[in-house]
Formats: C-alpha cells, sequence, structure tokens
C-alpha cells in the first residue's frame, strides 16, 4: 500500500481569487475612501477659481461630471473594501469597474485643464497646467497599487498635458524660438518626472506588499508548528497524568498506613517520593492550563460568591502547607461583606498560588495576612508577606510564563515558573486584574482587583470579561484546586 505524504504549507484553491490582487484592489479602494474629503476640498477651491476667473458654464459643467465620478467610485470603493475576496467572477468586475471609474475622473479631471487653457489662448497656462501637474502627482503617490490604473491615468493626464502647448504652437505657428516650444520643453520634463515619482512610489509599495506576503507566510507556519506543538504537549501532558495519578494515590495509601505497618526507613522513602509526585502531578496540571488558555479552550462556571468565604476556604486549603514551613496564614475580616461573580474553582486556585508563594518565600515564624477592602465597584484582595520582597522591575518576569527570577541550578524553591502567568489569565479572563508592590517594610503584597456584583451568576457574567469562554471545552483540569509549584519567582 503506497503511503500518502502530507504536507503542510499554504492551501491553494484555483476557485479562490489572486490574493494578491485582492489586497492590491483593496489597498487601491481604501485610500480612496481616505482621501474623499480631501479630493473634494481640491475639486471646490479649483471650481470656485474657474468660476470667478473663467466661464461659469465650465465650472457648472466640471462639476456635475465630477459628483457623477465621485460617486461612482465611493460606492466602488466601499463595496471592494467590504468584499471577502473570494470570486474570481466579482475581482474581475471590480476591476473592470476600476478602469471605467479611472477614465471618468481623470476625463473630468483633463476635461477641466482643457477647457481652461482653450479660454486662455495662447499663453503659457499655468493654472491649467498646474492643475494637472497636480493631478498626476496626487495619483502616483496615492493610486501607485495597480500598475495598469496607474498607467491609464497618467496617460490621460500626459496626453493632456502635451496636447495644451501642441495645439497652441500648431494653431499660432509659432517658430522654434517662440516661449510656447519652451513651455512644450518644460511639459515633457515634468512629464518625466511624475513617471519618475510614480515608478519610486510603486516599488516602494511592492516591496511592501511582497514583505506582507512574507510575513503572513511565515505566520502560517509558525500557527502549525503552535499547533502541533500544542497537541504533542496536551498529549503527552494526558498520558503523564494518568500513571501519575495512581502512582500518587498508591503511596497516598502507603503512607497513611493502608497496606500495612512499614517500617521508618520505609516511611522515610515513601514520604519523599510522595512529596515529588505531588509535585510531579502539579507541574503537569500546569502545563495543561497553560495549554488549554493558549488554544483558548477555556471555560468559566460563573456564580455569585461571598469574598470572606473564598479566602477563609483558601486559607483552610493551605494552612496545612504554610505550617510545616513554620508560617501563619491569618485574614483580616471585614466587617461588610462584598459580594463578586466568578468561579470559584478558578479563583481559589490563584488564592491557593499566592498563599502558597507567600508561605514558601517567607520566614519560619512569619505571618502572612489576607485582606479584602471594597473601593467603589472593585474589592482589592491582598496577600502580604514578610519575605525579602521583589523588586518592581521585575514585573516582566513575574508574570511571564516559565520565567524565574532566580533561575540558578541553586535557587531554594522550585517551580516551573508557570503560576502567576496562569492566575494573570485568569483574573484577567474573569474581569480583574492581579498585580504586586513591594512593601515598605519587609515583603511585597499581591493583591487583586475583582468587580463587584450583585445577582445570578448568569447576568453577572455578561458584565465581566469572559474572552476565553469561546469553544470552551469545561474548566481546565479536574481536580481540586492545586497548591502551586513555588512561583514567585514566577513568583
Amino acid at each position: 500500500m503506497s503511503q500518502e505524504k502530507v504536507t503542510y504549507g499554504p492551501i491553494h484553491t484555483p476557485h479562490l481569487a489572486d490574493a494578491t490582487k485582492v489586497q492590491q484592489m483593496r489597498d487601491y479602494s481604501q485610500v480612496g475612501v481616505n482621501l474623499f474629503w480631501q479630493r473634494q476640498m481640491i475639486f471646490a477651491a479649483a471650481i470656485c477659481l474657474s468660476a470667478f476667473y473663467y466661464e461659469l458654464w465650465l465650472s457648472i459643467t466640471t462639476l456635475i461630471f465630477i459628483a457623477i465620478s465621485e460617486t461612482f467610485d465611493y460606492l466602488l470603493f466601499l463595496r471592494i473594501t467590504r468584499w471577502r475576496g473570494r470570486s474570481p467572477r466579482l475581482a474581475r468586475l471590480f476591476m473592470n469597474r476600476i478602469y471605467l471609474g479611472t477614465v471618468l475622473s481623470a476625463g473630468v479631471i483633463s476635461y477641466f485643464a482643457l477647457g481652461i487653457a482653450l479660454q486662455q489662448g495662447a499663453t503659457t497656462h499655468f493654472l491649467p497646467l498646474f492643475f494637472l501637474f497636480a493631478a498626476a502627482l496626487f495619483a502616483s503617490m496615492n493610486n501607485h497599487h495597480i500598475l495598469p490604473v496607474l498607467m491609464l491615468r497618467l496617460a490621460i493626464y500626459g496626453a493632456t498635458f502635451l496636447f495644451i502647448p501642441i495645439w497652441d504652437i500648431v494653431r499660432t505657428g509659432a517658430s522654434i524660438e517662440s516661449e510656447l516650444w519652451t513651455q512644450l520643453f518644460t511639459v515633457v520634463f515634468v512629464l518625466y518626472f511624475i513617471v519618475d515619482c510614480s515608478r519610486i512610489f510603486m516599488k516602494m509599495y511592492r516591496t511592501n506588499l511582497r514583505q506582507l506576503e512574507e510575513l503572513k507566510a511565515e505566520h502560517e507556519k509558525t500557527k502549525i508548528a503552535f499547533k502541533v506543538k500544542t497537541e504533542f504537549v496536551s498529549t503527552i501532558s494526558h498520558e503523564l497524568r494518568t500513571p501519575m495519578t495512581s502512582i500518587k494515590g498508591s503511596l497516598d495509601m502507603a503512607c497513611a498506613g493502608v497496606l500495612g505497618e512499614m517500617t521508618p526507613q520505609m516511611e522515610k522513602v515513601l514520604k519523599i517520593a510522595q512529596r515529588n509526585s505531588a509535585r510531579l502531578t502539579s507541574i503537569i496540571n500546569e502545563i495543561l492550563d497553560l495549554q488549554k488558555f493558549e488554544a483558548g479552550k477555556v471555560s468559566f462556571d460563573i456564580e455569585p460568591l461571598e469574598v470572606q468565604t473564598i479566602i477563609e476556604d483558601a486559607i483552610e486549603l493551605n494552612q496545612a502547607f504554610a505550617g510545616n514551613l513554620g508560617v501563619t496564614l491569618r485574614y483580616a475580616k471585614p466587617s461588610d461583606a462584598a459580594g463578586i461573580a466568578t468561579d470559584e474553582k478558578r479563583l481559589q486556585q490563584v488564592m491557593s498560588n499566592l498563599l502558597s508563594n507567600a508561605a514558601k518565600f517567607s520566614p519560619a515564624g512569619s505571618t502572612v495576612k489576607v485582606t479584602s477592602v471594597k473601593h467603589e465597584d472593585k474589592v482589592r484582595i491582598s496577600v502580604i508577606d514578610e519575605g525579602i520582597g521583589l523588586a518592581e522591575s521585575e514585573r516582566e518576569k513575574v508574570f511571564d510564563e516559565f520565567s524565574q527570577i532566580d533561575s540558578s541550578d541553586q535557587r531554594a524553591v522550585g517551580g516551573t515558573g508557570l503560576g502567576m502567568n496562569i492566575s494573570k489569565r485568569i483574573i484577567e479572563a474573569l474581569g480583574g486584574q492581579i498585580d504586586y508592590f513591594k512593601n515598605a517594610g519587609p515583603g511585597t503584597t499581591f493583591y487583586i482587583d475583582m468587580p463587584l456584583g450583585n445577582g445570578s451568576g448568569r447576568e453577572l457574567a455578561h458584565g465581566i470579561h469572559v474572552k476565553d469562554m469561546v469553544n470552551g471545552d469545561g474548566p481546565i483540569g479536574d481536580e481540586e484546586p492545586q497548591k502551586p509549584s513555588g512561583d514567585r519567582a514566577a513568583a
């Protein structure tokens, strides 16, 4: 049986319009929309000058033609900018209409300039030639996205540009010594300048377009690589979690004496294995959390809760852990209650991370204080430790993923560097904010600001930034809130 070779790369579909041409049409149309009012101001000034110094009928007819041309172009440009760029038939239709709009608008400007020149007679024609020059330069700067369109517009302007001095020479029979010939030579020089400007602007645009396409191609490759990495990490993490759960359960049973009496030496060895299995389980859960956040597959169970209850439960959950380190957890409970709408499991996960970090980085015999204070439409939960303190300049490392402030092999506290990064993602997804500051005395204060709310969980959820609730497949992890692996360095 032959094996089919699978390659990753851009998908080419013959039924779709050419992406480069679509982008060029969109850029051309977007510029046309953006400069609409600027063009109207220029036209208004030119028509006012013509009406005052030349024939009124020329100004009126030009105004009518401009209104028709600009309306046609503007509606076409709006339609192209909203177009999804998939139909080759529509691409051809739009391109043909762009050509038609170019002929109309360039023809109106040429008609206007030629009308003034014919009324002036054989002279220098400063005003009409300046209008043509300005229109050509404007096109070179702003209509260089599609080469055939620019060439068509410049050809119309150029033909009118040359016709005006040539017609003066023909109808007057001027000799080569006449200034009319000087005007013709000047026009030729100006046309060369305009063409050169157009070439430069087009080269710059095409370079930028090519770089944009290269960036898009690299982005697609990165997305594919990220997807492969995410699937690999997810698979490995799940495959590791299943046996680790069995190992941890067996060790817990053995350490609890369920499997029989143990000698002191056996108990010591099993306790070490139990601690490290718990640490590995915590690391696996953190990696799974991060992977699901990055994949956008996180959902939250929003319900109305009391802040005091959440804090008391978190302290009770982490009190034994802190006690083993000689640290006391204490909650300064306020007199007034504060209600919020949040995911209890997720907020407990964040609180456990903050409390365990504070305990690990505090000296034995110290106290970690927890407070909750209402301020306007928010409540601030603070975890205040008495450790060495974190410099505020280290904020990027504290909340970055896989980051440790002390990343040396001799660091006192372990951890993946994911705990605070995941906590930040959770709090921000719930519409809150997490940050820290160094205390005036010893230690650091980490705080969480959450919006206050009353009512049903379903109603309150609409007022919260639950940006990761799309494509959710349930809360991350099925375990109770884990004691994070000590990421004060992450923190």
